[in-house]
């Protein structure tokens, strides 16, 4: 039976962490391959991880409502599978013949014991210079009066006393490596160190900080995951994403009389109510055409324009703010998309919704004008470019053709983008551009 690590598994390229939920499973428990292990709640979706290998569960290393990296350690398993991180376990290094050897330094090696290979998680192997080139030949007689074998000089703590594994794994689990008592040669921390220290970690109550006691005349709610996990990514939007906003309105009064003449019928029809989203985003994909930087991504010394357009929605959901995505947009008609937001946000209060439903996002959309607002400052969605936002229609005096002044239909369109990316002009030119095209949906505008 093989000692192995079990991983928070990869799901997206904008998911870092997750929340664990729910084991489904304890130590001692027997697991067979791709059975659900635990449930992972992260900002896009809940899901069931299923175990990599088949074996027993040995230890539990986070607890329900720890956050954790994605490839970050969870649990460790005995399995059949002799292997270590996914990765074959390296076959041990043949045992040394028993008489002793003389290293060129003098130092008497007889008492050193073999390990293996370097990156195998155990110590590193023995250096070179220290062995002659006659290392395992039976030693001279001088060898008797040669000084008894020392213990490698103890290090500070740098990376240097550390193997990249155990270097790798501290890090995953937050564990300060000073405070970890090693048991390998000269003192060293090895995985199994590290591992024995995360356990005794989570069995150990958290402590209480006395700041987080609510006073006499308040209440504490205890956050979900969720809330937790949009608390993070919104913190990570607001910190390292550079952000700039702005925001024009639109006249939509034919858009508006449009709806009006065709939601009937459409409900009818397809059993979804028509409203004026899948109208924005149909515009909103033609510009992203016109305007490619708009669908982009910071890629640190680059920007990675992406080819296909998959348009975040935001919904509100009891547990919190949820993006669904609607892949390849621009492929699908006015009528077609609103059939696919109606699933993605039914699916969405409903907790249904899939790990492919929530991928691959590249530019959002969130009609924030539902919950009665008429102007907001949206955070980017990382690692998207740019939101925008779609207010409520508010009917308002404004000045139309002939310096005459009219009671017209009016929407503001807001909008945020990474500023590493866009600048003022480029994101001016992608308003305007939604504006207009807002503006000229009318009586001819099919939803076909």
């Amino acid at each position: 039976m093989a000692q192995t690590i079990v991983e928070l598994p990869h799901v997206g390229e904008s998911v870092t962490d997750g929340i664990i939920g729910k084991w489904l499973k304890k130590p001692g428990d027997r697991v067979e391959k791709y059975e659900a292990l635990v449930e992972v709640v992260t900002d896009k979706v809940n899901m069931e991880v299923p175990s990599p290998y088949a074996g027993r569960i040995t230890a539990l290393l986070v607890k329900e409502g720890d956050s954790v990296p994605m490839g970050g350690a969870i649990a460790t398993m005995e399995t059949e599978e002799a292997t270590t991180r996914g990765k074959p376990a390296p076959a041990p290094a043949p045992a040394r013949p028993p008489a002793p050897a003389i290293g060129r330094t003098g130092i008497l090696l007889k008492d050193v014991r073999p390990v293996g290979p370097t990156g195998s998680g155990e110590e590193p192997p023995i250096p070179a210079e220290l062995l002659s080139p006659s290392a395992n030949a039976p030693a001279p007689q001088t060898a008797q009066a040669a000084p008894p074998a020392r213990e490698p000089a103890p290090e500070d703590g740098g990376p240097g006393r550390h193997s990249p594994m155990v270097r790798r794994l501290a890090a995953e689990q937050k564990v300060d490596l000073a405070q970890v008592q090693g048991t390998g040669m000269g003192g060293r921390v090895t995985k199994e160190d590290v591992l024995r220290h995360v356990e005794a970690r989570v069995a150990a109550p958290p402590p209480t900080a006395a700041s987080s006691q609510p006073a006499p005349d308040e209440e504490a709610a205890p956050l979900t995951p969720l809330r937790r996990i949009i608390a993070e990514n919104m913190v990570r939007s607001a910190t390292q994403i550079p952000q700039a906003w702005s925001y024009v309105e639109a006249d939509v009064t034919p858009l508006v009389a449009r709806r009006e003449a065709l939601k009937g019928e459409f409900l009818r029809r397809q059993g979804v109510e028509l409203t004026y989203l899948p109208f924005v985003i149909k515009v909103v994909v033609e510009c992203l055409k016109e305007n490619p930087l708009l669908n982009s991504t910071w890629g640190g010394d680059r920007i990675i324009l992406k080819r296909r357009m998959h348009i975040g929605i935001a919904v509100a959901t009891p547990p919190g703010l949820m993006v669904p995505v609607v892949h390849d947009a621009d492929r699908l008609s006015i009528g077609e998309l609103a059939v696919a937001c109606r699933d993605l946000t039914q699916r969405a209060r409903e907790g249904k919704l899939t790990l492919a439903d929530v991928q691959g996002g590249t530019f959002t959309v969130n009609n924030t004008g539902a919950l009665g607002s008429i102007l907001s400052q949206p955070l980017v969605n990382p690692p998207q470019a740019a939101i925008l936002t779609t207010e409520a229609i508010v009917k308002r005096p404004v000045a139309v053709a002939g310096d005459a002044i009219g009671l017209r239909s009016m929407m503001n369109l807001c909008i945020s983008f990474d500023h590493r990316i866009l600048d003022g002009a480029e994101a001016g030119a992608f308003m305007i551009s939604v504006k207009r095209r807002l503006e000229a949906l009318g009586p001819d505008t099919s939803v076909e």
